[in-house]
């Protein structure tokens, strides 16, 4: 097994090590790294690079908790996605049932015996958080809300929401009613990155329905942190609740916060923790897909090297703190055997830090290369015997 430096990379990773210095964390990844540096009253929190998943920050993040309003996001989901197959139009409206008229908590205000249009009902949810508006898109889309309920469990389960089971559209409160920070910051980006022509709603500060006017409620949109998005909550059971992201110089942070004690409290404790992850990681573009990192020496081939190429792009966090106990590796059985194909794997690369799970990503072969003759293959091995070197 080879170890290559860092310093004798292609001139892409040896410029950016030179010019940054910085550790590199890959996405996906957790930084434990964390523990013990930022702490948060909240019960259950999870922060996450947007770009690549990469957890930032957890705080029992698979723990069962009520989700509150902010299960409205599946309700979203749900018709979204049902615009997006063009079932459904914004001009499109549902009635409204005596159920939904009468339903208590948070309202847009619908009349009964009306119909609505989606485009009102989809800002009476996201901006008045309307539990009545929840209804009527239920019943709109499923005919009542329990097979609607049903619908979002089978949206959650494809999108990998494994610890949470919806049995109403609005998050009102029922034992049975959970989910997890960890499932919620997988609708909310996936929500944002689907769903960009009706993300923007996210942002807009106020909505007017039946001559009445009512803010929205995510706090963060009025701090000028680039919050854009997405959704509050709260319920005796749950506490105060937040599902939010934020975007500075390009770059996206997803938070989600519950059982904070205050609505002062949400709003103070999601900007901190936001504003916590912008300072201390920053992410970058390493490699881009198919990119050349180094290349390896060939025993007994037509050329004596091959390139070693990335087959994915790499974006990686790093903590700004951490940046001087970096291990960049090249790791191969070498010099490499022929025949050697194009495409094949025959190198790992590996990126070490402390308290952070090791990054490993297959390295390939750039080029075909085929073994020497019968007397190539004699000149290279007496020359070796000789010299102690390998001739190409």
């Amino acid at each position: 097994m080879k170890t290559i430096a860092a310093g004798v990379f292609g001139p892409g990773l040896r410029a950016f090590l030179l010019a940054a210095m910085i550790l590199p964390l890959s996405g996906a990844q957790g930084w434990a790294a964390t523990e013990g540096l930022i702490d948060t009253p909240a019960k259950q929190a999870i922060l996450i690079d947007h770009a690549t998943g990469t957890v930032l920050f957890e705080k029992n993040a698979g723990e069962a908790m009520p989700p509150s309003s902010m299960s409205k996001l599946m309700t979203l989901y749900v018709l979204f996605e049902r615009l997006a197959a063009g079932n459904l139009k914004l001009d499109d409206t549902f009635p409204v049932s005596e159920k939904a008229w009468r339903m208590g908590g948070s309202k847009m205000f619908v009349r009964v015996n009306t119909r609505v249009r989606i485009a009102d009902l989809i800002r009476g949810i996201i901006i008045q958080s309307g539990n009545d508006a929840c209804i009527v898109v239920a019943e709109g889309v499923s005919g009542d809300e329990a097979t609607f309920a049903a619908l979002m469990n089978r949206t959650a389960s494809e999108l990998g929401m494994v610890d949470s089971h919806f049995v109403n559209a609005s998050g009102w409160p029922d034992p049975d009613h959970v989910t997890t920070a960890r499932d919620l910051s997988i609708l909310a980006r996936r929500l944002i990155d689907k769903f960009p022509e009706h993300y923007a709603i996210f942002a807009e500060r106020s909505f007017t329905y039946s001559k009445i006017r009512q803010g929205n409620r995510n706090p963060l949109l009025y701090k000028n942190i680039g919050a854009d998005g997405l959704k509050t909550g709260h319920t005796e059971a749950a506490g105060y609740g937040l599902a939010a992201s934020a975007e500075r110089n390009g770059r996206r942070l997803d938070l989600v916060v519950n059982g904070l004690h205050s609505v002062n409290q949400r709003s103070q404790e999601s900007q901190r923790l936001l504003s916590w992850g912008f300072r201390e990681f920053g992410n970058y573009a390493l490699f881009k897909a198919g990119e050349e990192v180094t290349s390896a020496p060939v025993w007994l081939g037509d050329a004596g090297a091959v390139a070693l190429l990335i087959e994915d792009a790499l974006t990686i966090i790093i903590p700004r703190k951490a940046r001087r106990s970096m291990k960049v590796s090249v790791n191969y059985q070498g010099p490499l055997t022929t025949p050697i194909a194009k495409g094949q794997p025959v190198a790992t690369l590996r990126i070490e830090a402390p308290n952070m799970a090791t990054i490993e990503r297959p390295l390939i072969a750039g080029a075909d290369v085929a073994r020497k003759g019968f007397f190539g293959r004699l000149g290279a091995a007496l020359e070796h015997l000789l010299f102690g070197s390998v001739s190409n």
